[in-house]
């Protein structure tokens, strides 16, 4: 497994632009595609809320990366 930390400036950040902040997506409609497809997990949970907020500690897994938000 891939681990990579994100470093967010402000006090959260929404999970698809998370993704497309990353680099893990092209563009936040890939994002959300696969956000909707149940292939995102925030903390070990899938999730399906492209607006979840993602704070500094959470884990967010994709396929066999996993992003931690610093």
């Amino acid at each position: 497994m891939e681990k990579q930390s994100i470093k967010i400036t402000t006090e959260f950040i929404k999970l698809d632009s998370l993704l497309k902040f990353s680099g893990l997506t092209e563009t936040g409609g890939v994002a959300k595609e696969i956000i909707q497809q149940g292939l995102v997990k925030v903390n070990g949970e899938v999730c399906t809320m492209r607006g979840k907020k993602i704070r500094s500690g959470d884990v967010v897994f994709v396929e066999n990366i996993e992003l931690t938000v610093l």
